[in-house]
């Protein structure tokens, strides 16, 4: 039976592209019936559509992908999630996992391994991405500290955490201001902030603390 998909991502150009992937990849097995830009319009068609898997980008305006999750948590029917998104660090893929999704895979993905993905997780598999499986693997074996984690990134907001990521990865302020479509002014004030909140005084030292809680 064709399996029915809601694309839920706040980019409407990449909503597109999966949109026309799956309809030509995955014709005949996998069916996009709806889309979501926020939590809210993606609960929207979530409820409206019924489908049997929602693509699920894990940073969402109005409160993220896990949010979505835990509103549907009581619907009659709720649908099995997939995480489809650019974040490949461990706090997001442990965090949305834990939320309630079936899998986690990157947006470097194929159309044919997401049309294999999306089946196996409407069957009942959970997929991962090799890398991030290995996440999942070390959160239940106690190498990640994921309370740790959870508590220092609550301090930051979602912006400051992708200005984070990005700066620790190496990322000048200006291919972090290209790469979120951003200023470079607005760059230096999310660092500023995300140094002030995890008390950490240079770039270093951000590193270093991101690539110790397997941030990277």
């Amino acid at each position: 039976m064709t399996v029915r998909v809601v694309v839920v991502d706040d980019h409407a150009m990449f909503r597109r592209g999966v949109t026309a992937e799956l309809a030509t990849t995955g014709a005949g097995v996998v069916e996009v019936v709806g889309e979501g830009e926020d939590v809210d319009t993606a609960v929207a068609a979530i409820v409206a559509e019924s489908p049997d898997v929602v693509l699920l980008d894990v940073h969402l305006p109005g409160g993220g992908g896990v949010e979505v999750i835990r509103r549907l948590a009581t619907h009659s029917s709720p649908p099995r999630f997939l995480a489809l998104s650019v974040s490949d660090a461990a706090e997001d893929v442990i965090g949305t996992i834990r939320g309630g999704a079936r899998g986690y895979v990157t947006k470097t993905i194929t159309g044919p391994e997401l049309v294999s993905a999306i089946q196996r997780v409407s069957d009942g598999d959970a997929v991962f991405s090799p890398r991030l499986a290995g996440f999942v693997l070390d959160a239940f074996a106690g190498s990640i500290e994921v309370a740790d984690i959870d508590e220092d990134l609550d301090r930051l907001t979602e912006r400051e955490r992708e200005v984070m990521r990005l700066i620790a990865r190496g990322y000048s302020y200006k291919e972090v201001a290209k790469e979120l479509f951003i200023s470079i002014k607005t760059v230096e004030t999310h660092m500023s902030a995300v140094l002030r909140k995890l008390q950490l005084s240079s770039r270093h030292e951000l590193t270093k603390w991101a690539s110790d809680r397997r941030l990277l």
